[in-house]
């Protein structure tokens, strides 16, 4: 979001407040915004925020993408970190792809880091996607919502040759 002065005379100063809402964002940041002038020599500025936003559980990747063979397994793996100097719990609450991938936690070190692994169920072909909801002992993130899209790409039929 920009909010900006409308006109600044020629040689003056203006006020330029952008505001970003990093609510889905964790880690490093880029943000870039381009400001228009009527000056013939510079249409325009490009401005850069750069920032590293902290939250108190950081998740790796943020989105599972699974891709898979018919007729063959494949697992992916999601990395949870707890960012706050306090024990992380997690449970799961909600799981919508049962029939498609299981997945279990593994506690890799003791309260901080965690590891789910996703492993794909052998189906038909098909795009999927859905969730896992876990719930945390976090007050400042009490539920963590992973997003899975996924395909199961049809196996190819040898080809055979009449010779």
């Amino acid at each position: 979001m920009a909010y900006f002065d409308k006109a600044i005379p020629p040689g003056g100063e203006g006020k330029i407040n952008l505001k970003i809402n990093t609510k889905e964002y964790q880690g490093s940041i880029i943000k870039g915004a381009r400001v228009y002038s009527n000056d013939p020599n510079k249409k325009f500025v490009s401005l850069t925020i750069k920032a590293f936003i902290k939250v108190p559980i950081y998740i790796s990747p943020r989105l599972l993408h699974m891709y898979t063979k018919e007729g063959e397994k494949t697992s992916r793996v999601i990395s949870v970190n707890a960012e706050l100097d306090k024990p992380l719990k997690l449970t799961p609450v909600d799981f919508n792809l049962a029939e498609k991938l299981t997945y279990t936690i593994e506690e890799v070190e003791k309260d901080r880091k965690f590891y789910i692994r996703f492993t794909s169920i052998p189906g038909p072909p098909g795009p999927y996607h859905g969730f896992l909801k876990l719930k945390t002992n976090y007050p400042e993130k009490p539920e963590i919502m992973i997003q899975i899209r996924g395909m199961v790409k049809k196996k190819q039929q040898a080809k055979v040759s009449k010779h």
